[in-house]
Protein backbone atom coordinates (compact mmCIF):
# COMPACT_ATOMS: atom_id res chain seq x y z
CA UNK A 1 0.00 0.00 0.00
CA UNK A 2 2.85 2.11 0.37
CA UNK A 3 4.14 2.15 -2.94
CA UNK A 4 3.29 5.39 -5.07
CA UNK A 5 0.28 5.40 -7.11
CA UNK A 6 -2.86 7.43 -7.98
CA UNK A 7 -5.57 5.41 -6.76
CA UNK A 8 -5.26 3.64 -4.25
CA UNK A 9 -8.05 0.44 -3.83
CA UNK A 10 -8.09 -0.78 -0.06
CA UNK A 11 -10.32 -4.11 -0.55
CA UNK A 12 -9.76 -6.76 1.91
CA UNK A 13 -10.26 -5.92 5.46
CA UNK A 14 -11.52 -3.31 7.88
CA UNK A 15 -9.14 -1.32 8.95
CA UNK A 16 -6.22 -1.49 6.98
CA UNK A 17 -5.55 2.26 6.73
CA UNK A 18 -4.89 3.42 10.21
CA UNK A 19 -2.73 5.80 12.19
CA UNK A 20 -0.11 3.48 12.04
CA UNK A 21 0.57 3.49 8.16
CA UNK A 22 -1.75 6.58 6.85
CA UNK A 23 1.53 8.80 6.74
CA UNK A 24 3.30 6.05 4.11
CA UNK A 25 1.04 6.28 1.84
CA UNK A 26 0.81 7.86 -1.13
CA UNK A 27 -1.61 8.47 -3.62
CA UNK A 28 -3.95 10.62 -4.64
CA UNK A 29 -7.24 8.93 -3.81
CA UNK A 30 -8.39 6.19 -1.68
CA UNK A 31 -11.19 4.73 -3.00
CA UNK A 32 -12.59 2.10 -0.21
CA UNK A 33 -13.93 -1.71 -1.66
CA UNK A 34 -14.06 -2.99 1.34
CA UNK A 35 -15.86 -2.20 4.10
CA UNK A 36 -14.53 0.07 6.93
CA UNK A 37 -11.28 0.07 5.36
CA UNK A 38 -9.65 3.32 7.02
CA UNK A 39 -10.67 4.60 10.25
CA UNK A 40 -11.76 7.86 11.13
CA UNK A 41 -8.36 9.25 12.52
CA UNK A 42 -6.49 7.97 9.25
CA UNK A 43 -8.71 9.51 6.87
CA UNK A 44 -8.38 12.87 8.38
CA UNK A 45 -5.45 12.58 8.08
CA UNK A 46 -5.25 11.89 4.44
CA UNK A 47 -8.07 14.38 3.87
CA UNK A 48 -5.74 17.02 5.65
CA UNK A 49 -3.11 15.80 3.27
CA UNK A 50 -5.10 16.62 0.14
CA UNK A 51 -6.50 12.40 -1.10
CA UNK A 52 -9.74 12.12 -2.05
CA UNK A 53 -11.24 9.83 -0.03
CA UNK A 54 -14.16 7.56 -1.92
CA UNK A 55 -16.30 6.00 1.10
CA UNK A 56 -17.09 2.68 1.10
CA UNK A 57 -20.68 3.37 1.06
CA UNK A 58 -20.67 4.96 -2.24
CA UNK A 59 -17.59 2.77 -4.25
CA UNK A 60 -19.36 -0.57 -3.22
CA UNK A 61 -22.71 0.59 -4.32
CA UNK A 62 -22.23 -1.20 -7.45
CA UNK A 63 -22.46 -4.61 -5.87
CA UNK A 64 -26.05 -3.75 -4.09
CA UNK A 65 -27.34 -2.32 -7.47
CA UNK A 66 -26.49 -5.29 -9.01
CA UNK A 67 -28.03 -7.84 -6.25
CA UNK A 68 -31.27 -5.08 -6.88
CA UNK A 69 -31.41 -5.78 -10.76
CA UNK A 70 -31.27 -9.58 -9.89
CA UNK A 71 -34.27 -9.20 -7.48
CA UNK A 72 -36.40 -7.44 -9.90
CA UNK A 73 -35.20 -9.59 -12.35
CA UNK A 74 -36.41 -12.72 -9.64
CA UNK A 75 -39.89 -11.43 -9.30
CA UNK A 76 -40.53 -10.83 -12.77
CA UNK A 77 -39.11 -14.04 -14.09
CA UNK A 78 -38.33 -12.35 -17.02
CA UNK A 79 -34.43 -11.43 -17.72
CA UNK A 80 -34.10 -7.18 -18.55
CA UNK A 81 -34.76 -6.07 -21.17
CA UNK A 82 -36.66 -9.41 -22.91
CA UNK A 83 -39.92 -7.35 -23.33
CA UNK A 84 -38.11 -4.26 -25.13
CA UNK A 85 -36.18 -6.30 -27.37
CA UNK A 86 -38.00 -6.98 -30.59
CA UNK A 87 -39.49 -3.56 -30.33
CA UNK A 88 -35.93 -1.97 -30.20
CA UNK A 89 -34.94 -4.14 -33.10
CA UNK A 90 -37.77 -2.85 -35.36
CA UNK A 91 -37.21 1.10 -34.13
CA UNK A 92 -33.41 0.51 -35.19
CA UNK A 93 -34.99 -0.39 -38.74
CA UNK A 94 -37.67 1.98 -38.62
CA UNK A 95 -34.63 4.53 -38.28
CA UNK A 96 -32.40 2.99 -41.11
CA UNK A 97 -34.92 2.73 -43.55
CA UNK A 98 -35.53 6.69 -43.22
CA UNK A 99 -32.25 7.43 -43.31
CA UNK A 100 -32.04 5.46 -46.47
CA UNK A 101 -30.33 2.58 -45.62
CA UNK A 102 -31.13 -0.81 -47.06
CA UNK A 103 -30.51 -3.36 -44.00
CA UNK A 104 -28.05 -6.30 -44.64
CA UNK A 105 -26.58 -9.81 -43.28
CA UNK A 106 -23.99 -7.48 -41.82
CA UNK A 107 -25.91 -4.98 -39.91
CA UNK A 108 -26.42 -6.15 -36.08
CA UNK A 109 -29.80 -4.80 -35.48
CA UNK A 110 -30.13 -7.23 -32.06
CA UNK A 111 -31.06 -5.78 -29.19
CA UNK A 112 -28.97 -5.77 -26.20
CA UNK A 113 -28.25 -8.53 -24.23
CA UNK A 114 -28.97 -8.89 -20.75
CA UNK A 115 -25.25 -8.44 -19.60
CA UNK A 116 -24.73 -4.77 -21.43
CA UNK A 117 -28.61 -3.91 -19.93
CA UNK A 118 -26.56 -4.61 -16.81
CA UNK A 119 -23.63 -2.80 -17.24
CA UNK A 120 -25.91 0.23 -18.77
CA UNK A 121 -27.83 0.43 -16.02
CA UNK A 122 -25.06 -0.18 -13.32
CA UNK A 123 -23.14 2.88 -15.13
CA UNK A 124 -26.30 5.32 -15.16
CA UNK A 125 -26.99 4.80 -11.68
CA UNK A 126 -23.08 4.56 -10.30
CA UNK A 127 -22.00 7.48 -12.31
CA UNK A 128 -25.34 9.66 -10.99
CA UNK A 129 -24.77 8.57 -7.35
CA UNK A 130 -21.28 10.08 -7.71
CA UNK A 131 -21.93 13.05 -9.31
CA UNK A 132 -24.84 13.92 -6.98
CA UNK A 133 -22.61 13.18 -4.16
CA UNK A 134 -19.57 15.09 -5.39
CA UNK A 135 -21.92 17.79 -5.72
CA UNK A 136 -23.47 17.61 -2.76
CA UNK A 137 -19.73 17.61 -1.01
CA UNK A 138 -18.91 21.08 -2.86
CA UNK A 139 -22.53 22.58 -2.09
CA UNK A 140 -22.31 21.69 1.71
CA UNK A 141 -18.22 22.00 2.01
CA UNK A 142 -18.27 18.32 3.01
CA UNK A 143 -15.70 15.37 2.99
CA UNK A 144 -16.93 13.08 0.23
CA UNK A 145 -18.05 10.43 3.20
CA UNK A 146 -20.37 12.97 4.94
CA UNK A 147 -21.77 14.22 1.84
CA UNK A 148 -22.48 10.59 1.08
CA UNK A 149 -24.00 10.33 4.29
CA UNK A 150 -25.62 13.62 4.95
CA UNK A 151 -26.87 13.15 1.42
CA UNK A 152 -28.64 9.78 2.30
CA UNK A 153 -30.33 10.76 5.08
CA UNK A 154 -32.02 14.03 3.33
CA UNK A 155 -33.42 11.34 1.20
CA UNK A 156 -34.75 9.42 3.84
CA UNK A 157 -36.18 12.63 5.56
CA UNK A 158 -37.64 13.75 2.20
CA UNK A 159 -38.91 10.60 1.16
CA UNK A 160 -40.75 10.41 5.26
CA UNK A 161 -41.80 14.51 4.52
CA UNK A 162 -43.53 12.90 1.34
CA UNK A 163 -45.69 10.72 3.27
CA UNK A 164 -46.54 12.56 6.43
CA UNK A 165 -44.79 10.27 8.81
CA UNK A 166 -42.09 13.26 9.82
CA UNK A 167 -42.90 15.78 12.81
Amino acid sequence: MEKPCDVLLPAASEKAINLGNVEKLNCKVVAECANGPTTFAAEEALIKKGVVVCPDLLVNGGGVTCSYFEWLKNIDHVSPGKLSKKYEEKQSMKLLQIMGYKPNSEMDLTGADEINIVYSGLEEIMSTATKENWEYATAKKLNFRDACLGNAITKVYDCYKMCGITI
